[in-house]
């Protein structure tokens, strides 16, 4: 996976500051290259390519669960912050071209102004989809990751950083498009949404089964296209749980609207038991203070 794709090459910068580290870090120190224009992140220069010279499968084993070890630290940071905001963080993952930015741009317009919203995007390069995003009037912080072809829990929190009034809402988190690497990296959400469209293949969680075992929910993507397409619903939803019996399925489109309800409703019982556990927490710290006095 990442020790062997070159993630997190390079130097960092944050626009009127200048930081250079290496990366053996702490919590004030990044873990990954960094340069900051605006609401753009971006992580490492130059074209994304994949070597590992002269690792030995030991130390690639190694390295990987130190990096891991250190992005599940920054997860849980992330998960404190969120829970104190009562906020409803999305991990959403695909392949590229499912059609996320459009699904996920159709459904703040849905959504409008009764919630805050919030969109971290990841690419590796360019600032499109996050400037789709603020067209709808929502928040959006883009992230380029260079050469990296994830996101990590040490970006997200950066980002989050620089969004504002999300007590109580939805924090949408559009990964880089890859069906690999994000599944092992944990950023910090409650759930991991696998976007799959149908245009892809019915075979996708077969042979991407750890990206579908990580995800609560799979949204099956572009079915206005069904009547053009010869795609098995049926078997591409039994794929999908024989990795992972437990996932959810909705099938939606952007386009026609279909199943868009459904997905919306999704995340308002999740948000809403998000926000009712906040409370419940809120009134056992309450109530032990009391027993104090």
């Amino acid at each position: 996976m990442c020790t062997v794709c070159g993630c997190a090459e390079g130097e960092t910068s944050i626009e009127g500051h200048d930081h250079r580290h290496p990366h053996e870090h702490d919590h004030h120190h990044d873990p990954s290259p960094l340069i900051a224009q605006g609401d753009n992140l971006h992580y490492g220069k130059g074209a994304a390519h994949a070597h590992a010279p002269g690792l030995s499968q030991s130390r690639m084993v190694q390295i990987e669960q130190d990096i891991l070890g250190k992005n599940d630290r920054y997860a849980a940071g992330n998960r404190a912050r969120f829970e104190a905001l009562s906020l409803l963080a999305l991990n959403l993952v695909s392949s590229p071209g499912s059609g996320k930015t459009t699904l996920l741009t159709r459904t703040i317009e849905l959504l409008g102004d009764r919630l805050p919203l919030a969109v971290i995007e990841g690419d590796q390069q360019t600032a499109n989809d996050a400037d789709r995003i603020r067209a709808t009037g929502a928040q959006a912080v883009q992230i380029n990751t260079g050469k990296g072809c994830h996101l990590d829990a040490h970006m997200v929190g950066h980002a989050l950083e620089r969004l504002t009034g999300l007590d109580g809402g939805v924090l949408f988190i559009e990964n880089v498009g890859n069906l690999v690497c994000p599944a092992a990296f944990d950023l910090g959400e409650a759930h991991k949404v696998a976007i799959l469209s149908v245009t892809e293949g019915e075979d996708k969680p077969l042979k991407y089964p750890d990206m579908f075992h990580a995800a609560d929910l799979m949204l099956l993507n572009k079915i206005d296209l069904l009547p053009h397409l010869d795609f098995d619903v049926d078997a591409c939803i039994e794929f999908a749980r024989r990795v992972n019996p437990s996932i959810e399925v909705i099938q939606v489109s952007a386009r026609s609207g279909e199943g868009m309800d459904a997905w919306i409703e999704w995340m308002d019982n999740r948000r809403t038991a998000r926000i009712r556990s906040r409370i419940d927490a809120l009134k056992q710290q309450a109530q032990s203070l009391e027993a104090l006095l």
